[in-house]
């Protein structure tokens, strides 16, 4: 790999051992892919989930002196002040989310505990070469915001921000964000949560890049969100294109770049009933013991209509809605979260599904309207019923899901 006379002075520690382990990293992953040289990086998220490899990493990365020369965004873990007050977590697992803190905040990074900076806090330019983590962002910004990042690990992109510069290949490419996989979508896309169940058809669909066809001339961007999370969790996509919708795919033929799909899947709504039913949700016609929103982050759109659904009710289990400390901070100025307390429901913020604050439910069952949300926490003893936000809500008020 060619590396110009400052990266070649940066791997060889003069700008410290930190540095160094980043871009050896960096030219590692590179040569990997026969990359021919580094880009400059304006952008960067990092994708912490408070595990132990995650600090390990980013404590080894501090010792060594490393600091971000470019500033990311980074993961939720769990809001510490929150659960620690409440005994909702362990000292020992406070103490872990504590050290992840003081890491990335001696890194440098900008500490917004969000899966979703995409939407709010971190936006990219068109073209903009950038180091993304995370299963939603990095479809997210690649398809819908038209910047370019490769699928970075939390690892990778964290060196990235480090060093500065991510090796050219893959999706930084023109000729490699084209489509390959032509889906015709043929369900009833009548809401935000048909595009958790589109998204999560990515073991039909296969690998490649699909290009959807059959969605109309709008999507939300909860419904890009969705979309982006689930392909991720039943698959591993760094972009989609959606015929008239997306930046680089304003008709058929410039999605697929001239060529024709190497394959067509069609996607119907006895797919989307199969999936819920035989593949990621508990049954219905039960009982649960609380509902849980918001991963990927709940935006503020959404928790308007949580607020209105909830309004001089009660519900029957706890239910919980996770969201960017921003986003809880509008639903505060709006009068929302005054709404979801008085209904026995809450919004907390810098929290993730998948990590140990939730183990007051192992064993238990609870409702939630992302199939991303039921997969990560089952290893944790969680198990979910997955529906539509709304018939979520109303289950919330019965304790029931009928």
């Amino acid at each position: 790999m060619e590396l110009t006379q400052d990266l070649n002075d940066m791997l060889n520690g003069k700008y410290g051992e930190g540095a160094a382990l980043a871009l050896k990293v960096q030219v590692g992953i590179g040569e990997c892919f026969d990359a021919p040289r580094m880009l400059p990086i304006t952008n960067a998220h990092v994708a912490l989930s408070n595990q132990e490899a995650d600090l390990w990493f980013a404590e080894k990365m501090t010792a060594l002196g490393a600091r971000t020369k470019i500033p990311p965004s980074v993961n939720p873990g769990f809001c510490l002040s929150y659960f620690k007050e409440r005994g909702m977590v362990t000292a020992e697992e406070a103490e872990h989310m504590r050290r992840t803190h003081e890491a990335y905040k001696a890194l440098g990074c900008r500490l917004t505990y969000n899966c979703t900076p995409y939407m709010d806090t971190n936006i990219p330019f068109p073209n903009e070469i950038i180091a993304f983590s995370e299963s939603s962002a990095t479809p997210y910004v690649n398809s819908v915001w038209g910047a370019r990042s490769n699928r970075e690990s939390a690892q990778s992109a964290l060196c990235a921000a480090i060093t500065g510069v991510v090796p050219e290949y893959g999706l930084l490419l023109d000729e490699n964000r084209k489509g390959d996989i032509l889906v015709e979508v043929q369900a009833n896309m009548k809401n935000d949560f048909s595009y958790h169940l589109l998204g999560y058809m990515g073991k039909k669909i296969g690998q490649g890049i699909p290009v959807f066809v059959g969605l109309g001339n709008y999507v939300s961007p909860e419904a890009h969100r969705n979309l982006g999370a689930e392909l991720n969790t039943s698959g591993a996509y760094a972009m989609y294109h959606i015929v008239g919708v997306t930046l680089e795919a304003p008709t058929l033929e410039a999605a697929f770049g001239g060529k024709k799909p190497k394959r067509t899947v069609v996607i119907t709504d006895d797919d989307f009933a199969q999936v819920l039913e035989t593949e990621i949700s508990d049954p219905g016609n039960r009982k649960i013991d609380f509902a849980l929103f918001g991963c990927p982050h709940t935006s503020i759109r959404e928790i308007q209509h949580i607020a209105g659904k909830l309004e001089g009710k009660k519900v029957k289990v706890p239910l919980w809605i996770m969201t960017s400390a921003l986003t809880k901070s509008n639903a505060e100025k709006m009068g929302l979260l005054d709404v979801v307390r008085a209904a026995g429901g809450d919004i907390v913020e810098d929290t993730c599904s998948d990590q140990p604050c939730w183990h007051l439910y192992k064993g238990k069952v609870g409702v939630t309207e992302s199939p991303k949300c039921a997969y990560y926490p089952r290893k944790r003893g969680l198990d979910f019923v997955i529906r539509d936000l709304d018939v979520c809500l109303d289950a919330a008020l019965k304790g029931a899901v009928e």
